[in-house]
């Protein structure tokens, strides 16, 4: 399970299960149907060692589902290439897996994150120093803090699922904490 993988069709770099996504709707008698199903579209970052995959965004809140207007946008932002990690005054759905003996740069995001840890242990490193391991299950609430995450196995992928949703502006100790995106990203810059 440890040998690197070669890219698949949908960009997957990982050994770990391809992802699917299921956006559902309204027929015109307003019964739930299935709109798109489709298999997570990655794209490789810093060296092949980890892939991110975006399969939904939202630009407003509240968002507006009418004549899938949050569809639309969704679609547009995905085929402009410019999302950051946070898309200002709204939320991606980003799954990241995580090559074996990954660490990402240290940063921060300009909002309030919830990680889902889904496959592999990772630990969750913080600009103060202090470094937690995270397991399959275990769910972190980032507050725009300074983080690092960190795949200590050498054999195994790590995959989170991650919700970003913009914050307005931290201020600590009449300091304003902003996006740091850390010297490795490849990102553009949010922009919130």
């Amino acid at each position: 399970m440890g040998e690197q993988p070669s890219k698949d069709d949908n960009g997957k770099l990982s050994n770990l299960p391809q992802l699917h996504r299921f956006v559902t709707g309204h027929d015109a008698a307003g019964k739930a149907v299935v709109h798109t199903h489709n298999d997570f579209a990655w794209k490789p970052y810093d060296g092949d060692q980890l892939a991110f995959a975006v399969p939904f965004t939202t630009s407003e809140f509240p968002p507006d589902l009418n004549g899938d207007a949050d569809i639309d946008k969704h679609d547009k932002i995905m085929a402009s290439g410019n999302l950051g990690l946070v898309n200002p005054r709204g939320t991606v759905l980003r799954c990241v897996d995580f090559a074996p003996g990954y660490a990402c740069g240290m940063h921060r995001t300009q909002s309030l994150d919830y990680g889902i840890i889904l496959e592999g242990e990772v630990d969750m490193v913080l600009d103060s120093g202090e470094t937690h391991t995270m397991r399959r299950g275990d769910v972190a609430i980032q507050r725009a803090t300074q983080h690092q995450w960190v795949n200590r196995s050498k054999t195994e992928w790590a995959r989170i699922m991650f919700v970003l949703q913009d914050c307005k502006p931290l201020v600590v100790g009449g300091q304003v904490y902003g996006e740091d995106l850390g010297t490795n990203s490849g990102l553009p810059p949010s922009g919130n």
